[in-house]
């Protein structure tokens, strides 16, 4: 799973990609539309605030449905692991612990659906670099830019 360059996405991620991209090219696109059509309509292009904003949000707009068009299309579905998993994979949940603090469940993702904030991790951050193809019982060390340190794996769901 550490190939470089592959997309890897969760089914849920996928879904979440799609509602996103609906509304960008529905509403979003409109609205931005219509904030340009204004603008235009108001002259002098080239001293006109409103204009210059709404083309840099139009250029966002666009930009962002290229990049999820191309997750979307090039992105490598995963589906989440059910209970019974000998080895860590994306779409695992790792229960691991460190020395005697309490231990932590992470979600294993691709990187384009981790939030760190709450333990979804992508499988190429140091943590699930690390984890990706452990199994329970293991002990990794994990090398970050705040120092090293070791987790051994508690489960895997």
């Amino acid at each position: 799973m550490q190939d470089e360059g592959k997309i890897y996405i969760t089914i849920e991620g996928k879904n979440k990609l799609q509602i996103e991209l609906e509304e960008l090219v529905g509403p979003r696109r409109i609205e931005i539309s219509a904030r340009l059509k204004s603008a235009i309509e108001m002259g002098d292009l080239s001293e006109n605030a409103d204009y210059h904003k709404a083309k840099e949000d139009q250029g966002f707009l666009e930009g962002k449905i290229l990049e999820i068009k191309h997750i979307l299309n090039h992105a490598i579905t995963v589906e989440e692991k059910s209970n019974g998993q000998d080895t860590v994979s994306v779409g695992c949940k790792v229960t691991v612990q460190e020395e005697d603090f309490p231990s932590e469940t992470y979600y294993l993702v691709g990187s384009k659906e981790a939030d760190p904030t709450q333990n979804i991790i992508s499988h190429v951050s140091p943590i699930g670099n690390a984890l990706l193809k452990k199994q329970v019982g293991d002990t990794v060390n994990i090398k970050t830019p705040g120092g090293e340190f070791e987790l051994k794996i508690i489960s895997i769901d």
